[in-house]
């Protein structure tokens, strides 16, 4: 899956590789988490632009917000199916900028994160489908998801999902929805190869969504995890209480 990733190539720099109109001016970002806003391409007018879209997906038919799941992740094998995503595969095609993500690794201390990048570095775009919402009173959200697929053998020993990365001379033919269909794209919707992405342990400060610096993204030693696990509160045992034995009701489901 994909819960949060990062930003750091200048805005100049992710202009020239998306080829977008607009010229942002943002700062990096080192933990970009779900319902914050995003950095989106889309094809309007047959050119292409930047928007900020909130990430997680709220199809047009949700009445609710409040009572309807955060869509985060959709995922590439059933995609066309699902009701929230099946419109937008078709027409509402983008793509996420980004220059790496985090992934959480079970462990017998807990829960371990990695940094995941690119082995060459650089940009990348993550496929995403965007919905925009229209509320009761005409107000508008533009709300996003990142799609993901099963990992490869290799970066599976982390998750056993990844987000799916389209490739730079794919980006024409992943944003053009103008066929209003997705049959060309679907083969585009797999994880990346053996290789192409590095990982390396970084600080559980990422665990918190508050923290968004450039030292989030640094190596940690085996030692330094190791110190980090010693300085966990121990877990608190609770007892539990003697339950007293239920008599025999005869079948008639008794409520005392």
């Amino acid at each position: 899956m994909c819960g949060r990733f990062v930003i750091t190539s200048a805005p100049e720099a992710l202009r020239q590789v998306f080829a977008y109109i607009e010229q942002p001016n943002f700062l990096a970002r080192y933990n970009v988490a779900p319902t914050q806003p995003v950095p989106v391409v889309i094809v309007e007018n047959g050119a292409r632009h930047f928007r900020l879209m909130r990430w997680g997906l709220l199809p047009s038919w949700v009445k609710d917000p409040r009572q309807f799941t955060l869509l985060i992740n959709a995922r590439a094998e059933t995609v066309q199916e699902k009701p929230a995503f099946r419109n937008a595969i078709r027409r509402r095609r983008c793509l996420i900028p980004a220059d790496g993500y985090y992934e959480w690794q079970n462990s017998d201390g807990g829960k371990q994160p990695y940094f995941i990048h690119p082995r060459g570095g650089g940009p990348i775009g993550f496929a995403g489908l965007s919905e925009t919402w229209v509320g009761p009173n005409g107000e508008e959200l533009d709300t996003v998801a990142i799609i993901t697929a099963a990992a490869s053998t290799g970066m599976s020993v982390l998750h056993h999902r990844v987000p799916v990365t389209i490739a730079p001379e794919d980006f024409a033919q992943w944003l053009d929805c103008s066929a209003d269909n997705a049959s060309d794209v679907m083969t585009m919707l797999c994880a990346p190869g053996d290789g192409a992405f590095s990982w390396h342990p970084v600080s559980s400060a990422v665990n918190k969504a508050g923290n968004d610096d450039a030292q989030l993204i640094l190596p940690i030693s085996a030692e330094q995890i190791a110190a980090a696990e010693a300085l966990k509160p121990a877990k608190k045992t609770v007892a539990r209480k003697a339950v007293a034995a239920v008599p025999d009701d005869g079948g008639q489901g008794s409520l005392f």
